[in-house]
């Protein structure tokens, strides 16, 4: 965040009223990384109707309200840890399909 908006922030006493990823990230204590994939469990709904590739962002009122239910926070935990499972084994399976040594099979 930078210098100024920290200061008007503080001044204000409270969040602005659309979060980006970054800082719905912060509010829910995960990475921005993270937010695509609670979207796509449907657990986080950004304002509006953004195309893929655009800014999304997250009403504040709405991202504290779902931080006070414990059963939403366990689904939060739980999508993460899945979808990094999952990210992480693509990449071993990708990487044990790759000839090894940088020799390629065709060069025999």
């Amino acid at each position: 965040m930078k210098e100024d908006q920290h200061r008007f922030l503080s001044l204000l006493g409270q969040l602005p009223a659309r979060l980006t990823a970054e800082q719905a990230g912060w509010v829910l204590n995960c990475q921005p990384h993270d937010i695509p994939a609670l979207i796509a469990a449907r657990l986080l709904k950004p304002l509006g109707n953004p195309s893929q590739n655009s800014t999304k962002y997250f009403a504040a009122s709405d991202v504290l309200e779902l931080t006070k239910d414990r059963s939403w926070l366990v689904k939060v935990t739980n999508t993460i840890c899945q979808h990094w499972q999952k990210q992480n084994a693509r990449k071993k399976n990708h990487s044990a399909d790759a000839p090894q040594n940088g020799h390629s099979l065709l060069a025999a």
